[in-house]
């Protein structure tokens, strides 16, 4: 059987991210997953992104390929704030990164991951099977799509994900109902609005927290010092999630639990609200109490903070609620190995290495969230991620 140091399994920003630094590390690794494959599979055709332009790049050690390179070579419009990055241009820009610094890549996937004789035991879909001394789980947040569970009961053909929509013409002339109040959500309402369907947005929230729109004129030194801008977002708080990860992977373990549960609460990009607002029936501030099938037709029954009910009906409901990390839906993750990993509200329990409780199994993004805080949510979180972690393997490698 073939053996490898390191194993990463997944080829978004993060893990392309983390095999450019190892590459300069010169450290032994092979990486598995079709590259960009959430960007390109699960956000909706035509959206922008609410990462501004500086805050959009993968990651290689000499800072020599970012967004803004891609762009220059192009002739692409570009803006470090204040510019709207399309979908489009970020996803192709992600696949030359992987063209020109990991052409290693293996577009293949990972089947099962297991522990065997003190190493990993992996296989692949094409029948390989080899061993790795160490795994990095990079996977993106397509495997966490989460549906309240007054929705989740209704057939499939009723309900889906926002994530599984990247094409939504398909749903012109026919009555959407979208749940959410977030970026997903304002999204994918205005693009099916634009796409020709009827759509009615349904939000807990009392009111849609749009970002603030950037300055035209450039902010003063008071300005920057009162609302720092940072790769998330601006202000003090963001300024310490976004650049001392390690910082807040020392604070109390319950106390990141809920930070990562408040922090960049649900909030659509300021570029959308034109799209949106005016154009279609928001239902703000009401619970969806029942929701069945009448007559080939989706009812969704809510009740607002007063208690006021109403009934509306659509062809087809998409539930814009965000992800929630469960690795228990990682099915490629063994069994076993997955009892043997310490977790905490189904998220893994993570040293400051990103080393889970099994030694020699990493996690990164999305899944270190709840460790490292909600910049590992962001592609401008593969930063830190790559440098620190690349760092600590290439040490970890050399000792074998």
């Amino acid at each position: 059987m073939k053996n490898s140091n390191i194993a990463i399994i997944g080829a978004g920003p993060f893990g392309l991210s983390i095999a450019a630094h190892l590459k300069a590390h010169k450290v032994d690794f092979r990486i598995f997953g079709s590259p960009m494959h959430t960007w390109m599979t699960q956000m909706p055709k035509g959206m922008r992104l609410k990462s501004e332009g500086f805050a959009s790049s993968l990651y290689d050690p000499e800072s020599s390929f970012a967004l803004r390179h891609y762009c220059q070579e192009r002739n692409i419009p570009y803006a470090d704030i204040g510019l709207p990055v399309p979908l489009e241009t970020f996803t192709a820009y992600g696949l030359e990164f992987q063209k020109r610094l990991v052409p290693e890549l293996e577009n293949k996937v990972v089947t099962s991951v297991e522990m065997a004789t003190g190493r990993f035991r992996i296989s692949l879909d094409d029948g390989e099977v080899f061993s790795a001394n160490r795994v990095v789980v990079a996977v993106g947040i397509c495997h966490f799509g989460y549906v309240p569970p007054v929705l989740a009961t209704l057939p499939e053909e009723f309900v889906t994900h926002s994530s599984r929509h990247s094409d939504v013409d398909h749903f012109r002339g026919r009555e959407v109902a979208v749940v959410g109040a977030g970026a997903s959500a304002l999204d994918l309402a205005a693009l099916l609005h634009e796409a020709g369907a009827s759509v009615q947005l349904i939000a807990r929230r009392p009111a849609i927290r749009f970002h603030d729109p950037p300055s035209k004129n450039s902010p003063t030194l008071f300005a920057r010092l009162r609302r720092p801008m940072t790769g998330i977002g601006p202000g003090w708080k963001l300024f310490f999630c976004a650049n001392a990860p390690w910082a807040f992977h020392r604070l109390p373990e319950g106390y990141r639990v809920e930070s990562v549960k408040k922090i960049l609460g649900p909030a659509p990009g300021w570029f959308i609200k034109e799209q949106v607002v005016g154009k279609l029936p928001f239902h703000l501030g009401t619970n969806i109490e029942k929701a069945s099938v009448e007559n080939g037709r989706v009812q969704l029954e809510l009740t607002n903070g007063n208690g006021t009910r109403k009934k509306i009906m659509a062809d087809h409901v998409i539930a814009a609620t965000g992800y929630r990390v469960d690795l228990g839906r990682l099915k490629f993750l063994n069994s076993e190995l997955q009892a043997d990993i310490r977790l905490v509200e189904h998220s893994p329990l993570l040293s400051s290495n990103f080393e889970s409780s099994v030694p020699g199994l990493y996690f990164v993004g999305t899944s270190a969230a709840n460790a490292f805080g909600p910049v590992m949510r962001f592609a401008f979180g593969a930063g830190y991620t790559a440098h620190h972690l690349s760092e600590h393997l290439a040490k970890a490698c050399s000792r074998t």
